[in-house]
């Protein structure tokens, strides 16, 4: 008879022996999971989907390239994510299917053929007698571990009886309990997520739409059908209208989903805290099903959605529905009249600047703001500071806002546009309804920035008599003439002038007349000095003593040219009213705060980036609903996961798995020797305990 001999493993049977240990493997699955955290931390830290141009100006050309190639703007949808994903579901189910039937051979075993004297060996042991036979000593062995909750098994040995009994079993039923919900956790996100939809637009052909337009204008191969099994967008639906599609945001662009039925906006409810933050907004909203006809109201709140065939409808947020706005469009210099635009939210025109042609585009409108209007000594903020003259590259000041409980007023109502030049350049601008009160000051404020990523920049315009920023406008347009420069120049000059010293009137209205050019932006500095050329205001002014006075003098020609600048303003000012029909104003405490705002505003407004400033005269507001869509099959199996993670995490941490042994032994004289030792899978001091309360309830004397 031969004998056979085992067969080695090939490379490639112990290469998948090897693989399936390392996806089984705990480590494996710890690794994966941190990797994850990182991710969701990246995620959490960079703002995701954001305008390209937001991530250029925040990281630089170069690492936003980078950035964007790896995915890190999308990191919740990027393949790499998901992928890690899919493996944690996969290396997390080969450990449970790896250890569940270890779990459950141990959770059937009581180990009752462990021998005596390994009871010696644990670290809670314990000897003694009892002063009964064999018989009597295991019933009173059975019924203490009954009565203290313990399950336990004998085995009946030829020098005695071995009693092995077990408490906190569910401790590693916890273990399953916590890994699986790690599975079903993963395996809700990847249903809910952009996989499915990517699957569905593979399967059906789609492609992402990466044009604009209007939503009924997009082709069908950018649709995905009503039965799609999973996805998540939002639907805008403004007061009185209708939506039927939902916008599903992908990394490059956007696809369209259709939804089985329409929903209707009856009405936006919305409410404010005196912050100005909203405190409720709700929805009343009827939704009508396209295959049935049938229609049906639901109110709509935040965390308190609709459903409808299978479909979640969230309060998300809220938004302009397209309200109709009225501006007076304010040219800034020449001698063009005001005149009126109308238009929407959402909306655009078009403006003419001379040979150019500038688009406008109506960004939004908005009713409310409430805003800090303490002064700095009681803890506010003053939220619409501009201050050019100390900082000529900031421009037009800070928008930034600093909100306490103090002082908060609602300043009224505030629109944003844009103004979009022949290259495609926008520039963002709001301004406010009503003039605002800023340290004492009336003041209209019109803010402007570059970029989406900025703060708005203010620019402050003092109000006149009348409350109105005419006053000013006809200052700022009259700077632009070079007649009424001179007329101001000349009026000065004969008012300052001495009556000693007629002979300082021609050098006093020529160095009105340049200090007038010099802030009107009408003369430049000379070339190659320093300072470079100025557009105009105040910061002119100091490029050309800077250039042209030497430095110990340039503190005392500054003084004597703001005073000359001064009077010849108030001149032009004076002269622009009586050109108007409007009465002269006279010297006073108005008259110099109005000045002092209005010197400061024409600097700021040299850099105001538009030929016309748009004030709201009137709107009609139509509100908008942003509801988020969802049909999410995963969100059960989240909610059951999380329930299992609870439950879980509290077996393991707060279940102990404690194994205790009694050996009991008969000896003569009737006595029965006992012999018992506890195991635990974590020690602590109430295993202690509870291991000395068991000696004294068992054991009449100690050995």
């Amino acid at each position: 008879m031969s004998e056979s001999t085992p067969t080695a493993p090939t490379p490639s049977s112990r290469l998948g022996r090897d693989l399936f240990d390392l996806l089984s493997s705990m480590r494996f699955a710890i690794a994966l999971l941190t990797v994850i955290c990182i991710a969701s931390v990246i995620g959490t830290v960079v703002k995701q989907r954001e305008p390209l141009t937001n991530y250029v100006n925040q990281f630089g050309p170069f690492w936003s390239e980078v950035f964007a190639k790896l995915d890190i703007y999308t990191v919740y949808s990027a393949w790499w994510f998901l992928l890690i994903l899919a493996f944690l579901v996969l290396s997390t189910s080969l450990c449970i299917a790896r250890n569940t039937p270890k779990i459950i051979a141990d959770l059937r075993s009581y180990k009752e053929h462990i021998r005596e004297q390994s009871l010696q060996a644990f670290p809670h042991k314990a000897i003694g007698s009892l002063p009964v036979p064999a018989e009597q000593a295991y019933a009173q062995v059975s019924a203490l571990l009954d009565a203290e909750g313990w399950k336990a098994r004998a085995q009946i040995r030829d020098k005695g009886t071995m009693v092995a009994a077990r408490k906190g079993a569910a401790n590693k039923i916890g273990y399953l309990a916590a890994h699986s919900a790690i599975v079903l956790i993963c395996l809700g996100g990847l249903f809910d997520g952009d996989l499915i939809v990517r699957a569905m637009m593979w399967a059906q052909g789609k492609s992402i739409y990466q044009g604009g337009g209007l939503i009924m204008n997009v082709e069908p191969q950018h649709r995905l059908a009503s039965s799609n099994p999973s996805f998540r967008g939002n639907l805008m639906v403004p007061e009185g209208g209708r939506a039927t599609t939902a916008i599903l945001s992908m990394p490059n662009g956007v696809v369209l989903q259709d939804l089985p039925f329409d929903v209707e906006l009856k009405k936006f409810i919305v409410e404010y805290y005196a912050t100005g933050m909203p405190k409720l907004f709700a929805s009343e909203i009827t939704i009508r099903d396209h295959e049935t006809g049938a229609s049906h109201e639901a109110l709509v709140k935040v965390n308190e959605p609709a459903y409808h065939r299978g479909v979640a409808i969230y309060q998300s947020s809220f938004d302009d529905g397209g309200s109709h706005l009225t501006l007076r469009a304010q040219p800034l210099s020449g001698a063009a009249a005001p005149f009126e635009i109308e238009g929407a939210v959402g909306s655009s025109t078009s403006l003419s600047n001379g040979d150019d042609k500038l688009g406008l585009e109506f960004s939004g409108l908005r009713v409310i703001n409430v805003e800090n209007m303490s002064a700095p000594s009681q803890g506010g903020t003053d939220v619409r500071k501009v201050d050019l003259v100390s900082s000529v590259q900031a421009h037009l000041g800070s928008g930034a806002k600093v909100k306490t409980e103090k002082a908060l007023q609602n300043v009224g109502p505030s629109f944003s546009y844009k103004l979009r030049d022949a290259a495609g350049q926008a520039r963002e601008y709001n301004n406010y309804m009503l003039p605002v009160d800023l340290d004492g000051h009336k003041v209209y404020l019109a803010g402007v920035r570059d970029t989406p990523a900025e703060a708005f920049r203010y620019l402050r315009i003092p109000v006149d008599e009348q409350g109105e920023m005419a006053g000013w406008l006809a200052l700022r347009r009259g700077l632009a003439d070079a007649d009424l420069r001179e007329r101001a120049a000349r009026r000065y000059a004969e008012g300052a002038t001495p009556n000693d010293k007629p002979q300082m009137t021609p050098q006093l209205e020529a160095t009105a007349r340049r200090a007038l050019a010099l802030f009107a932006g009408a003369e430049g500095i000379k070339p190659g000095a320093a300072a470079g050329p100025a557009v105009g205001g105040l910061p002119a002014l100091s490029a050309f003593i800077d250039s042209e006075v030497p430095e110990a003098e340039r503190g005392r020609v500054s003084e004597v040219l703001l005073r000359i600048l001064n009077g010849s303003l108030f001149e032009l000012y004076k002269i622009v009213r009586s050109q108007a029909g409007q009465p002269v104003p006279e010297a006073g405490d108005n008259t110099q705060a109005f000045m002092t705002q209005a010197v400061l505003a024409l600097s700021d407004s040299m850099f105001y980036p538009a030929p016309v400033l748009l004030q709201l005269a009137d709107f009609k507001q139509v509100q908008a609903s942003v509801f988020q869509v969802a049909r999410a099959p995963g969100q059960k199996l989240v909610y059951l996961g999380a329930i299992l993670l609870i439950i879980g995490v509290f077996a393991m941490l707060y279940i102990k798995e404690r194994r205790l042994w009694i050996w009991l032994e008969p000896v003569q004289n009737g006595t029965t020797r006992v012999r018992m030792a506890l195991s635990c899978t974590r020690n602590s001091p109430d295993t202690d305990s509870e291991f000395e309360a068991l000696r004294q309830a068992l054991l009449k004397e100690q050995a």
